[in-house]
């Protein structure tokens, strides 16, 4: 991977303009499927948006090339470990914080999986000699092993447009701290349509039917602080492995994780979903954004 780059407004403008408004408007449709009640073609819809980052790459000049697609597992295998196992690491940290805060919010009765799959969802898993805690287990499992493998080949599509294109181009024009910082925003405010429309993350999408504070704005920003925090790891790993393969893997493991401290808590917390558990809450998310913030501010010290 080449990492020379040269700012081009005319790129960054028409690479913005491509992503966001084709992504906005197959929100919108998202959100109407998920609104009728049709939950798993928006997901399939809203999993085939992921790629429209890396489409809009193809529009810019000489940039494909430099991207990086070369796995080099045997020079990147501790990048590619600690992509795989660092968000469930910062996921459990943030989650047991939470929990140590809000121990009546713990639980196991199924809950979170009742409000999303129905009152008869617990039963249908009895059914298969499934208990909830067993189900929370093989979902660990799967969230630890496949998960974030599957994952990857999703979260590339966007790895390629925010990794590979968009924060090299903030961080040429603006450095690297106030670029990086600059990129996450960008990239959180690509979900909000879907904050905004079926409660994307902090609300009934994410099993919390009754309204947070200042509803849906304060989601809006705080899954941006999130972003940036998550973009940083990102980015620093897609600098070290020079594959863009690695920040996939690290995306992709973090989707894998992200519902698990969910399945254990109470669902309906209004506006305690904002502080966690999972790791886009204000306080779950701690632990990220500390461990970001160090990193970030420790390269561009030694980068000076």
């Amino acid at each position: 991977m080449n990492n020379t780059e040269h700012f081009s407004r005319r790129d960054l403008m028409i690479y913005l303009l491509i992503t966001f408004i084709p992504a906005y408007l197959i929100q919108v449709f998202a959100g109407t499927l998920y609104q009728r009640g049709n939950s798993s073609a928006g997901q399939l819809v809203l999993a085939a948006m992921m790629y429209i980052p890396a489409a809009a790459v193809l529009f810019t000049k000489d940039r494909w090339h430099k991207i990086g697609f070369r796995p080099n597992f045997r020079t990147n295998l501790r990048h590619y470990l600690c992509a795989w196992f660092l968000p469930a690491a910062l996921t459990a940290a943030g989650a047991l914080l939470y929990f140590i805060v809000f121990p009546s919010h713990f639980d196991t009765s199924g809950s979170y999986i009742t409000v999303l799959a129905g009152a008869d969802a617990i039963d249908q898993l009895k059914a298969q000699g499934i208990s909830y805690p067993l189900y929370i287990l093989i979902s660990a499992v799967s969230a630890l092993t496949y998960g974030p493998l599957i994952n990857t080949f999703a979260a590339v599509g966007e790895e390629i447009g925010w990794r590979g294109f968009l924060y090299p181009q903030l961080k040429e024009r603006f450095g690297v701290v106030r670029g990086v910082l600059l990129g996450g925003v960008i990239w959180g405010m690509w979900h909000w349509p879907l904050i905004a429309l079926i409660g994307y993350e902090y609300g009934a999408a994410a099993g919390n039917r009754t309204p947070y504070l200042g509803t849906p704005v304060t989601g809006m920003i705080l899954f941006c602080l999130c972003t940036v925090s998550f973009g940083i790891l990102c980015d620093l790993l897609y600098e070290k492995s020079r594959s863009i393969w690695v920040p996939s893997l690290l995306h992709g493991a973090f989707n894998a994780v992200a519902a698990l401290p969910l399945m254990l808590c109470l669902s309906d917390t209004g506006s305690a979903r904002l502080l966690g558990p999972a790791v886009n809450g204000l306080l779950s998310g701690l632990p990220l954004l500390i461990l970001a913030l160090y990193l970030l501010f420790r390269k561009n010290k030694t980068e000076k």
